[in-house]
């Protein structure tokens, strides 16, 4: 059996190209693979099995946050036969085409997240859990000096959140 054979498609859905090329997000319900294929061949990447396949997992449930781990766990589940170093250099092939945006948490935990419009979020300890802050106009009052040379490319604000005890 084949890859291809392994996973249910949900819903047909044209990719929106567009928005991708001018850095919004596509809407997806659900990613029937010719929608992958599109994503992956709009930002320049050859879809390959393994990138349709965790292209697939990754972008027909919604937006999502997932850490590499995960994505190969359900990877796992779903037969698609890839390695852990296979799903994080996949992962940051998708991140610097555009097509994912890397959070990372503590220095330790990195997120990708499929939403790729400017957003923030909560990470909530008790569950490890990345979750976004839904109020879109949250501002940041006061922005650093950057130094000589460089400017601001992004700002991910990150808000932990704990169980009252």
């Amino acid at each position: 059996m084949s890859t291809n054979e392994n996973i249910v498609i949900v819903a047909e859905k044209d990719v929106d190209v567009a928005a991708i090329r001018h850095g919004r997000q596509p809407t997806l319900t659900g990613c029937p693979w010719h929608d992958v294929n599109e994503m992956l061949q709009s930002v320049g990447l050859r879809p390959t099995r393994q990138r349709m396949a965790l292209g697939w997992l990754l972008f027909g449930k919604g937006a999502r946050h997932l850490t590499a781990e995960m994505l190969y766990e359900e990877a796992t589940i779903a037969k698609v036969p890839v390695s852990l170093a296979t799903v994080y250099n996949t992962l940051n092939q998708l991140t610097d085409a555009g097509l994912l945006r890397q959070v990372s948490v503590d220095g330790t935990k990195t997120y990708f997240d499929t939403n790729v419009t400017a957003h923030h979020h909560f990470y909530l300890e008790n569950n490890h859990e990345l979750v976004d802050i839904p109020d879109p106009h949250l501002v940041l009052q006061k922005m650093p000096n950057v130094p000589e040379g460089y400017e601001i490319s992004r700002i991910d604000m990150v808000v932990r959140l704990r169980k009252k005890r």
